[in-house]
């Protein structure tokens, strides 16, 4: 006999899936005039909440290998728009900013997501949509206790 809450699971994670498509290929719609790519508007984003991260780290909140992210800083880089900047913690690592020629684009990227997250939202009430990221604010923390679980249980416990 079919589980119900096995069903539900798999509509909520396809429509989520489909929501994440459809409003990055949105947004990118909307940034497209300025000229950035996906993966770049994302950096720019990122760095603005999390400036002085390094690569390493930023290629794990992008869900993206490191490599791919050094080529697509190297680009960045030489476009002005992030600067690296020796760790000074870690001799090997870099830290990485914004530039000032990134402000108009961080300006860009407010006034298109303004829009975008109208059209997004359009009909929904403000009720609504406290109710709706309420509900997907318990998805993410649920889904990231579920994620240190398993990691704390796959990972070797050291001998003495």
């Amino acid at each position: 006999m079919p589980n119900p809450n096995q069903d539900a699971i798999r509509n909520v994670a396809s429509l989520i899936g489909d929501l994440s498509r459809l409003l990055r290929r949105n947004f990118n719609r909307h940034i497209r005039v300025s000229g950035l790519t996906q993966p770049q508007w994302q950096v720019i984003a990122l760095l603005r909440k999390w400036e002085g991260i390094n690569q390493a780290a930023l290629a794990e909140l992008m869900d993206i290998q490191p490599i791919s992210l050094a080529r697509l800083i190297d680009r960045m880089e030489i476009a002005g728009w992030v600067e690296r900047k020796p760790d000074p913690n870690d001799r090997r690592a870099v830290q990485l900013f914004l530039t000032d020629k990134a402000e108009p684009v961080l300006l860009d990227m407010r006034h298109a997501a303004s829009i975008f997250e109208e059209e997004a939202l359009a009909g929904i009430t403000i009720a609504e949509r406290e109710q709706l990221f309420a509900a997907l604010d318990k998805i993410k923390t649920n889904l990231l206790a579920a994620e240190s679980c398993s990691d704390r249980a796959t990972t070797p416990q050291r001998t003495q």
